[in-house]
């Protein structure tokens, strides 16, 4: 990397922040942006600008959405009775992909970490206890990652849901379709027995 061009050393500064860029996939990104016309490196930076100008969080279940909520809570076809909370927007379009679930979301923003000083106070969990309370909603999935932190903002969850009436349900976990069991390591195992079902 030549150091003596410091805007280039920028860009590629700018690439290594992104979540899972190192520093040689920067600078490999970096140059091909400097190889491509003038108006695809327009079109790329316009993206980014217009994406982050237009781009806002849903007032009701916290998604993005370019509109004034996004398209899930503005679709009357779906089943207000049950909400799927996750963690990001990313979890949102997993779940979306299988065309399976009819329900609801609720997107937290993170997941409650006090190593990284992430309190209830930071996440949107708040707007999720006043939906909670809504007649309507008889269930909450929790959706977060089986990490520390997903377990843990799970449970703090389901413990201020509680009063209200509202089910909370966790997803399952175990062995994925096609995995083996000698590679599986414990707490995989166990959930996978503890969340058997009959056949």
């Amino acid at each position: 990397m030549d150091s003596s061009i410091p805007c280039l050393e920028k860009l590629v500064d700018c690439f290594a922040a992104l979540p899972g860029i190192g520093r040689k996939t920067a600078s490999r990104l970096a140059y091909h942006l400097l190889a491509v016309d003038e108006q695809q490196a327009k079109e790329f930076s316009s993206a980014i600008t217009e994406a982050r100008q237009r781009i806002h969080h849903c007032p009701i279940c916290q998604n993005f959405t370019d509109g004034q909520r996004c398209r899930i809570c503005s679709d009357p076809g779906r089943d207000g009775s049950v909400i799927c909370v996750v963690e990001s927007p990313r979890d949102v379009a997993a779940i979306e992909k299988m065309q399976e679930f009819r329900g609801l979301y609720h997107v937290l923003h993170g997941l409650i970490s006090p190593m990284d000083g992430i309190g209830p106070e930071q996440l949107y969990i708040k707007e999720l206890i006043k939906r909670a309370g809504d007649p309507q909603v008889k269930e909450l999935i929790m959706a977060t990652n089986p990490t520390a932190e997903g377990e843990s903002t799970a449970i703090y969850i389901s413990k201020l849901v509680k009063p209200l009436g509202v089910k909370v349900t966790r997803l399952a976990y175990g062995m994925p379709v096609g995995g083996s069991l000698e590679y599986a390591d414990e707490v995989t195992l166990f959930r996978a027995l503890e969340g058997r079902s009959e056949i």
